[in-house]
């Protein structure tokens, strides 16, 4: 094991795994603790969410890459998840997809370069029936138009 965390991480960490029937089980609350704590997850901690959890680390590594809601590397201050599923996509996602890369010059995936803002397309909100979705942050914007987008792009800055 690498030792990356700091031990009051660890020790929430290990109270999480005693929750749980076994530590496998527990993988996507650590990975989910530790991005909150860290707010990404490196390689040093894919090591060491993948021993405390009796894992290899390519297995953490399949679950990081498979999940759209985990980073492997660092985001904006304000993380913008825009949903490009099929029911997000016949309400009009690509128009909302459209208007954040031009108010902010990027493509999904990229972050602006005063570190403000990060540009994710995701799979799925889970908010299907209210589409297009937003997910700033925590908090999840439905029914959006271009209109209500930039009112929360002005509440964020």
């Amino acid at each position: 094991m690498t030792n990356a965390f700091p031990s009051g991480l660890r020790t929430r960490i290990e109270a999480l795994l005693a929750r749980y029937p076994n530590r496998r089980a527990a993988l996507l609350p650590v990975l989910h603790l530790v991005q909150r704590e860290r707010g990404f997850i490196g390689p040093e901690d894919e090591a060491e969410a993948a021993g405390l959890c009796g894992l290899r680390p390519v297995e953490v590594r399949e679950v990081l890459t498979f999940y759209t809601m985990f980073r492997r590397e660092p985001a904006g201050r304000h993380l913008l998840r825009v949903c490009t599923n099929l029911s997000c996509s016949i309400r009009g996602s690509a128009g909302i997809l459209d208007h954040l890369r031009r108010a902010f010059g990027l493509q999904p995936g990229r972050t602006t370069p005063d570190g403000r803002f990060t540009l994710v397309e995701v799979e799925c909100l889970g908010a299907c029936d209210k589409g297009p979705c937003l997910l700033a942050g925590d908090t999840l914007h439905e029914n959006l138009t271009p209109a209500a987008l930039d009112a929360i792009l002005r509440e964020l800055e």
